[in-house]
């Protein structure tokens, strides 16, 4: 069997012609996605960007199955397509959903959970472009450390978001998952392997792509990708997976880049002081101290 990349993945589109903004990562992601598992999958999106601008009657955006689901309940909504194919003796299909931040680790969280639980038979696939962009940037459970949003403003006495991001990686390797990876639309091979790979896998999986939102980031539309390489690159977001009790690490840089520079590159982060920024370093190294001695 071909690896498959860039270049060997399928040519057939099934998400096309959306209405996402210029530059969006989250599309980028859900393209990928479904080009690797092919036209039996079935798609669930709850409220969030990747409904909003996919379900434009009449213009469908998929060239697969895809619903909306409720806000709340994509993992449940995946449980009962799954379930129902399958009483129907119909076995080749992939039960996906993709869900942005808030969708997943905010009001998402407790179906996703019982998914996994349960262990029913599907894919989750978080976009996480780090706010609720779709209903005007206010802030997450996953938003960074010192962000800018709109429910988190930048003054002189509170810059930005007073939180660290939750790690939902390590929250659902928690639950005994069969499958969870991290992964970035600045790393797409490793993206697209990842795909292939849970597709293989029988149980729940779960993938969390980091998908950058020049919007709601404040970068320039041609730079989605570069930003999203950058976060990975400068040690701010690690590539992993999480399977068979054990934790694996895809990519280690040999020397970060500067996590400055990337942060001073988004108006979301400009108002920063060097000592936030020296707080968020801090903060990197040490997950980077307990990635080294605890990921193989």
């Amino acid at each position: 069997m071909v690896a498959l990349n860039a270049r060997t993945i399928d040519e057939t589109e099934y998400f096309y012609g959306h209405k996402a903004c210029a530059g969006c990562g989250g599309s980028l992601a859900v393209r990928i996605a479904l080009k690797v598992l092919g036209e039996n999958a079935v798609a669930v999106l709850p409220a969030g960007c990747m409904s909003a601008v996919g379900f434009n009657f009449p213009q469908l955006c998929f060239g697969n199955n895809a619903i909306i689901s409720t806000f709340a309940g994509t993992a449940s909504m995946l449980t009962g397509i799954e379930a129902g194919l399958r009483a129907q003796g119909i076995t080749d299909f992939h039960a996906v959903g993709f869900a942005g931040d808030g969708g997943t680790a905010d009001i998402g969280l407790q179906a996703l959970s019982g998914a996994i639980d349960r262990n029913d038979d599907i894919l989750y696939i978080c976009y996480d472009n780090e706010a609720y962009m779709n209903t005007g940037i206010q802030k997450s459970s996953l938003t960074p450390f010192g962000a800018r949003t709109t429910t988190t403003p930048a003054g002189k006495n509170i810059r930005g978001n007073l939180r660290q991001k939750k790690n939902m990686f390590e929250i659902v390797a928690a639950h005994g998952i069969p499958y969870a990876a991290t992964a970035s639309v600045g790393y797409i091979n490793d993206f697209i392997r990842k795909v292939e790979k849970a597709k293989q896998i029988r149980g729940t999986k779960y993938i969390h792509i980091l998908a950058p939102c020049p919007t709601g980031w404040g970068i320039k539309t041609d730079e989605t990708v570069e930003a999203a390489k950058e976060v990975v690159d400068c040690g701010l977001w690690y590539l992993a997976e999480y399977e068979n009790g054990s934790f694996t690490l895809n990519h280690r840089p040999e020397k970060f880049t500067s996590a400055e520079e990337y942060l001073r590159k988004q108006s979301r982060f400009r108002h920063l002081t060097d000592e936030d920024i020296k707080i968020i370093e801090q903060s990197r190294d040490a997950k980077w101290e307990f990635i080294n001695k605890n990921f193989n």
